[in-house]
Parts: C-alpha cells; structure tokens; sequence
C-alpha cells in the first residue's frame, strides 16, 4: 500500500464507515461502472456543467474498495471528502471560507487574519492544529487520542470560532464563513475533503499552512505524516482545553 494512503486511513479511522463522496471532473456511464466496482452503490451524483465538477455519494464501500478510492486521491485523479462518524470523533475541523460575493473564489485577509488567530487559540489549550488550504479558505484540522462525542466537540468548537472571529476588528466579519465539522446538525448531509491531493476545481493541491506560508506539497506531506503520527491531543488535554472555554460557552448560550 502506497504509505500516503496509509496516512489518510489512519486519519480518518472514526468517520461514518462504507461512506464516501468523489468530487471529480469525469462522468458518463462508463466511468460509474468504473466508481461502482465491488459492490458500491451510488446513493446521490450532482452533476454540476457550469463548472465542470460533479459530486458522487458512495455506500455500501468496502475497505478494500475504498483503499482503491483513496490511491486515486492521492494520485491526483479525484477528490475524496469523508463523513464524520454519527456519535464521536477523534478529529474535528473548522473550515473558515471567504463569505464575500464579489471575490468568494478567492483567499482574502479577513480569512487570513482569523485563521492565524484561531491557530494561537487552539495552541494556547495545547491542541495542536494542522492548517490545509481548501481553495477559498482553510481547513484547520486537530486529532485527538481517542473519540470524543460529537456534541461535546461541537460544544469545543462554536466557542473557540467565536473567539478567532472576535479577533477580527479591522474587518467586516461577516465576509467570513466558518463551518464546524462534525456539526450535529448536519452530519448525513456535509463532508469533508481529505487531505493529499489537487482540488478537483482548481487543480491546485492542498498544501499545509506553515509560519511563513504555504508549505510546497514534500513538506506538506511530511508536517501531515508529523501530525497523524505524533501530535494527537490526550483526553485529559482537551478536556481541559473544554473547560477553559466554559465561560465564553456559557455568554453564547445566554444569547
């Protein structure tokens, strides 16, 4: 098995099982015999012609076939975005976007400015963050060592959101969107794109945020090997990194 693919089974152990989407510039039936293979069911394609990129839900994927989904996404092929698991998680993601209209395609400082943020909160609690630019915007990214409810996560990231938007005074903070993964709300309908390959829309891959920039993608494939091998955050870390939101989570319940 290619060690990259590795990586990424490794990192996304706790999402929803036999569950995957496929963005991808490709379609046609005999591309869909290709994608249902071993028994793969499609449950929903999005087919979308004013820009050329189309959206494939899959079930019923087994393990084996969804290591063959993952070596195409690492060799550049197409997309795969996971789903989260439907009671707890051992990673958990925040993905801030541009939220203007007259640029949304486009990587704008108030989004800059509330990631760096949000990455000194997230240190500050000692969760360690990996940042992965996402086209518009970045996914921020921490795992833990072992799952924790998906409520009480959600419960860890509205706060901590809060916070880095906060920090945003020179902007208009409403040109800036920011999606919380998993999100109880929402976790039959939302995925995430994993790390590892070209974005299926811009054919840009997707490079990690280092101190300075974006890292190029042999040093972005090394800081995502660091982080799913050696920067897991313990229980009794990130409950006391819970804790020390309590009161700020307490000001957003009042309103």
């Amino acid at each position: 098995m290619d060690p990259r693919v590795g990586l990424i089974r490794d990192f996304s152990r706790t999402f929803a099982e036999g569950t995957a989407k496929v963005e991808t510039k490709d379609c046609g039936f005999p591309f869909l015999d290709r994608l249902l293979r071993g028994g793969v069911e499609l449950e929903y394609g999005e087919l979308t012609p004013l820009r050329l990129l189309h959206r494939y839900k899959l079930v019923h994927v087994s393990e084996a076939r969804m290591i063959e989904l993952l070596a195409a996404h690492v060799d550049k092929e197409w997309n795969v975005c996971r789903y989260f698991g439907p009671t707890a998680n051992d990673v958990f993601c925040f993905n801030v976007d541009n939220n203007r209209k007259a640029t949304s395609a486009a990587v704008v400082a108030e989004v800059e400015v509330t990631v760096r943020a949000l990455e000194g909160y997230l240190r500050e609690v000692e969760c360690e963050p990996l940042v992965v630019a996402s086209g518009r915007g970045y996914h921020v990214w921490c795992r833990l060592g072992a799952p924790v409810e998906n409520a009480r996560l959600y419960e860890f990231l509205l706060p901590m959101a809060a916070r880095a938007l906060a920090t945003v005074t020179a902007f208009d903070h409403t040109h800036i969107k920011i999606n919380l993964y998993p999100d109880v709300r929402l976790r039959n309908v939302v995925s995430l794109r994993l790390f590892g390959s070209l974005h299926a829309k811009t054919g840009v891959f997707s490079r990690v945020l280092g101190p300075d920039g974006l890292l190029d993608e042999a040093a972005s494939w090394d800081r995502f090997a660091d982080f799913v091998e050696k920067r897991a955050i313990s229980t009794a870390t990130f409950d006391a990194a819970y804790g020390s939101l309590a009161s700020l989570r307490l000001l957003i319940e009042r309103r």
